[in-house]
């Protein structure tokens, strides 16, 4: 039978972006639907707009391997696309003698992702490059930097449309039904409710990943994960920056921890911190300055609270809850729900955006078998 495009994509955010233009660069004609007004509006706007090199993850995981790939393919695609970047280098920092041990446990685990350029610094070579810097110790990884998200899944949405796909906004899934010769059809709501055949699915929705499936007729509700929000606030620096480079102490249980960047703006924000709650509020309690500023200490001590204003929170598609161990990205395929065609995602967090070109391409070699 014949299907209004080869492929269908859930969610306009990074991932999913980055799923249709792999998909469109096979070849095949795309539709990605996005419920909110404008493309990038959920995960994929709400972080630190970090580019990770691939220190942290667990050997042969895939958050090891896409971050890598998946770096190394965004440095060359934002050069191409002339997307604004800086790659300014990260200082993981012990700011004590006690961090050490997991400073070097972290560089052994980065030499083994493949991670390039990687180096040991005492506390006074991080000083000469940081001097408001507190260290004992750091690493310095010179492949981490920053860049224009927002100008990133422009330029994604941009190829897909050039290939003759289509990313359509205000068009929320409602359903889809595998249709008996495969493929699926698709109910899409919003002013313009329509339904519309596709070959293929993926679904790439963030927070919504769990209800998105739930609405795939016949995906087995014991294969969908439980969804936790671990939602993160950030505060924004008045005056000077005080770093150039990326400061991130040792990682916290179930995250990086509240870490420094200088935005492209020359801004310094801090952030995130971890908090699980129970439903998407996105409000940043002034309260919190005291809490940021005696962890900020530790690594700048010369922080003035006065200067730290609330700016703005994230959540992330956590799938493990406090105290629990911290997951790898999921991909599920026919062997997981049975369903042909279909592709789902689930807990794309850290480091999804970083790894997003590289999640985009497994998926498409899913779907087509390459």
């Amino acid at each position: 039978m014949s299907f209004d495009f080869d492929a269908a994509v859930v969610g306009a955010g990074a991932v999913g972006l980055a799923c249709g233009r792999a998909l469109a660069r096979r070849g095949l004609s795309v539709l990605v639907l996005e419920e909110q007004p404008h493309i990038g509006q959920g995960v994929s706007s709400r972080n630190s707009e970090v580019i990770h090199a691939g220190l942290y993850y667990p050997t042969g995981s895939l958050k090891a391997r896409f971050c890598v790939e998946g770096r190394r393919a965004l440095y060359a695609f934002l050069d191409s696309h002339k997307v604004d970047y800086r790659r300014c280098g990260k200082l993981v920092v012990a700011t004590q003698e006690a961090e050490v041990p997991r400073i070097e446990a972290i560089f052994e685990q980065a030499v083994t992702n493949g991670v390039e350029n990687l180096d040991h610094l005492t506390g006074a070579q991080a000083r000469r490059l940081e001097p408001e810097l507190n260290a004992h110790a750091a690493i310095l990884s010179p492949e981490s930097g920053v860049f224009d998200s927002h100008g990133y899944m422009l330029a994604l949405q941009g190829e897909i449309e050039d290939a003759g796909g289509s990313v359509v906004v205000s068009a929320p899934f409602e359903g889809a039904e595998p249709l008996s010769g495969g493929g699926f059809s698709l109910r899409v709501g919003g002013e313009g409710a329509t339904a519309v055949t596709s070959r293929l699915l993926v679904t790439a929705p963030g927070l919504s990943a769990q209800a998105v499936a739930a609405r795939v007729a016949g995906y087995p509700a014991a294969e969908i994960p439980a969804r936790h929000l671990g939602k993160g606030v950030y505060f924004r620096l008045t005056g000077a920056a005080p770093f150039d480079r990326l400061i991130y102490p040792p990682p916290i249980p179930g995250a990086l921890g509240t870490h420094y960047r200088r935005d492209l703006g020359g801004q310094g924000v801090f952030g995130p911190d971890l908090t699980y709650v129970e439903t998407e509020n996105y409000a940043v309690d002034p309260a919190k300055r005291e809490e940021f500023v005696r962890y900020i200490q530790r690594f700048w001590p010369n922080v003035q609270t006065e200067r730290l204003t609330p700016d703005y929170a994230g959540i992330r598609p956590k799938l493990h809850g406090p105290g629990q161990p911290q997951p790898d990205f999921q991909l599920h395929g026919r062997d997981r729900h049975g369903i042909d065609g279909l592709v789902a995602l689930f807990g794309i967090e850290s480091p999804g955006l970083t790894s997003s070109l590289a999640i985009g391409e497994a998926v498409a070699g899913m779907l087509t078998h390459d």
